[in-house]
């Protein structure tokens, strides 16, 4: 038996700084604190977290989704921009379960790093939180995880997933859209959090620095820009208008062409009119430099189009109306069709 001696050794000596975890939820708490909605019933800090169901709904229904944010992170890292991921990631998850009429109740969020830094870590859970106030909903526990040897350092992993709620009777599905039906379309804020890794190969071809000018902004400012969040103007409109709102659809991965068929029948398909909304610069510089044909253009980026929304023909005109007045930016991009055998389901002239 070998007689050597060891050192004595910490979890700090391992890579885990536990003082660090305890200083960044400190930090956490006042960011979450602006989130609360009435029916939380703990703060953050303990092994769980507890949520009254209000007593407003007759037959409620929970809604969840789940998402990170992608290789966008790549460009966070790289230009050193940590407080708009953290939209992101509350805003893939919120918009997925928006589209069958959820209220967005709490939010949970799981960032993991090699080693904590607790500046870049507030920095994107400061983001979380600000994404949460915009959807209404509560940031309402997570974890962070220091995995030394599993990331290398300045980097880090997103996770998070959203709960909401919605009367069983006011699901929105699909199941009512009907031929004549008309596709609205609310911008977006830019690429979102999808085809990022086709944008990375077109930055990297065209060697644009996230300082340059672009339109009178920096680029780095346009393609890092987060993620738009449509809760409160949706459901106010779903509020408004009820069973009028046949169908929603939130343009991520798979762009205009994959997303919409998720909410049509079989027999049904939207035809889309390409002049009917203006594509933002950015889409158009990644098509240029990038030589990227329209049909994979449509499949890989919302072009613009970040949430769709389908209507009857007759409250098309009131239901853009309020949306304007909600601020969103919305076009009137297309029309529900039979399908064709041969007919893709989404295609756009």
């Amino acid at each position: 038996m070998s007689n050597l001696k060891y050192t004595s050794l910490s979890y700090r000596d391992a890579g885990v700084d536990i003082d660090a975890g305890e200083a960044l939820v400190e930090k956490i708490k006042p960011l979450a604190a602006k989130t609360m909605r009435p029916e939380v019933l703990t703060g953050i800090g303990g092994f769980g977290a507890l949520f009254e169901i209000s007593k407003k709904y007759n037959n409620p229904v929970l809604v969840s989704g789940t998402d990170g944010v992608g290789t966008k992170l790549r460009l966070a890292f790289d230009w050193n921009t940590h407080n708009t991921v953290g939209i992101d990631l509350v805003a893939m998850s919120v918009n997925d379960i928006l589209v069958q009429g959820a209220e967005p109740l709490f939010f949970l969020d799981y960032f993991a790093c090699g080693k904590l830094s607790v500046g870049i870590a507030s920095d994107v859970i400061s983001g979380i939180s600000k994404g949460c106030e915009i959807s209404g909903c509560s940031l309402i526990g997570g974890e962070t995880a220091e995995m030394p040897g599993m990331y290398p350092i300045g980097e880090y992993d997103l996770a998070g997933f959203a709960v909401g709620i919605v009367e069983k009777s006011s699901i929105i599905n699909g199941k009512y859209i009907n031929v004549g039906d008309v596709v609205l379309g609310l911008e977006s804020s830019g690429a979102h959090s999808n085809g990022y890794s086709l944008i990375r190969k077109i930055i990297e071809r065209t060697n644009y620095k996230p300082d340059q000018d672009f339109y009178g902004k920096a680029f780095g400012d346009v393609v890092l820009a987060p993620t738009k969040i449509y809760a409160k103007s949706v459901l106010s409109v779903i509020n408004k208008f009820g069973s009028s709102i046949k169908g929603l659809a939130h343009i991520t991965g798979g762009g205009l062409l994959d997303n919409i068929p998720r909410v049509l029948n079989s027999n049904l398909a939207a035809k889309l009119y390409k002049n009917s909304w203006k594509m933002p610069s950015l889409f158009n510089w990644l098509q240029e430099n990038g030589n990227v044909e329209d049909n994979e253009m449509y499949r890989v980026f919302n072009c613009g189009i970040g949430m769709v929304v389908i209507v009857p023909a007759s409250d098309a005109d009131l239901i853009m109306k309020e949306f304007s007045s909600m601020g969103e930016n919305v076009h009137r991009i297309g029309e529900i069709v039979n399908k064709d055998h041969d007919m893709t389901s989404t295609y756009v002239v």
